[in-house]
């Protein structure tokens, strides 16, 4: 069966089959790390719904909307490789009416790390997430673990809100020099590339530690000798539920996240950890 491309509620009850779903949320431009996301969709639903929205309620006046890669076309042919049935693909007036007063409130969670740099990012997103889950309705939803906070962010709302939807987060892909996969990526030269690498660079330095403090440090290391040409936003080690730092005695599961801006680009990046 081809490929159907649904623009609005209509289209997703027609395209709608029998048996389970799985929903890919995407901002498009997708690459292989939205491939494995979708794969990893495939292996746990009847029917594979892949959405493409560049979502505006998600970026700040002064982040980078407008210039933010759309590829539809190229889209759908990697929808179609990998086997989804469905594009969901709604305009922006079809999403948000003009007199919208209602969004949802990402709390104490989503002003720190990631959302105290970008004030207003995670309302946005959960808001856009919840009315996907809402017009698909699917049975499991496939989130990518280099958006840490985003994947602990949609965790937390589906606890708190009750959304009957499995949440499953799919490792990281990166490339074969160990640049972590994203549709930004396409906006660095040559150079700045080169330097983008202190971000993997500094979570493997990171990960060979076992001490919260060593760790921090080991990675602030390499992120501070690729200064000024890398302009470190954040280093943060933190609880992989609450995002909230860990302290000197934490056990368990941590994640160092980093984000930072070489040249225009901003890129963030994490690395899961264990701390005995």
């Amino acid at each position: 069966m081809d490929l159907i491309v649904a623009r609005n509620r209509t289209d997703l009850i027609k395209a709608r089959g029998a048996g389970t779903v799985a929903l890919v949320p995407t901002m498009g431009a997708l690459h292989e790390g939205h491939r494995s996301l979708i794969r990893t969709a495939r292996a746990r639903a009847d029917q594979v719904v892949v959405s493409i929205f560049v979502n505006p309620l998600q970026f700040g006046p002064n982040e980078d909307f407008s210039r933010y890669p759309r590829t539809f076309d190229a889209d759908l042919e990697v929808c179609r490789e990998e086997g989804a049935e469905v594009v969901f693909a709604p305009a922006a007036q079809d999403m948000y009416p003009p007199d919208r007063q209602v969004s949802v409130h990402s709390g104490e969670m989503g002003r720190i790390v990631e959302g105290a740099s970008r004030p207003g990012h995670f309302d946005g997103m959960l808001t856009v997430v919840l009315k996907l889950f809402n017009l698909v309705r699917p049975d499991v939803a496939v989130f990518g673990q280099k958006d840490a906070q985003q994947l602990a962010m949609i965790r937390r709302m589906v606890a708190d809100l009750d959304v009957p939807v499995e949440i499953v987060g799919a490792p990281t892909v990166r490339e074969p020099d160990g640049l972590a996969l994203s549709s930004r990526n396409r906006y660095l030269s040559a150079g700045e590339r080169q330097v983008a690498l202190a971000l993997s660079r500094a979570l493997r330095a990171g990960a060979a530690e076992r001490e919260p403090a060593k760790i921090r440090a080991a990675a602030r290391e390499v992120l501070d000798a690729a200064a000024p040409a890398l302009e470190l936003d954040y280093l943060a080690l933190v609880d992989p539920a609450t995002f909230g730092e860990v302290p000197e005695s934490h056990t368990g599961e941590a994640v160092l996240a980093v984000a930072a801006r070489v040249g225009a680009t901003r890129l963030i990046d994490n690395a899961v950890l264990t701390l005995h």
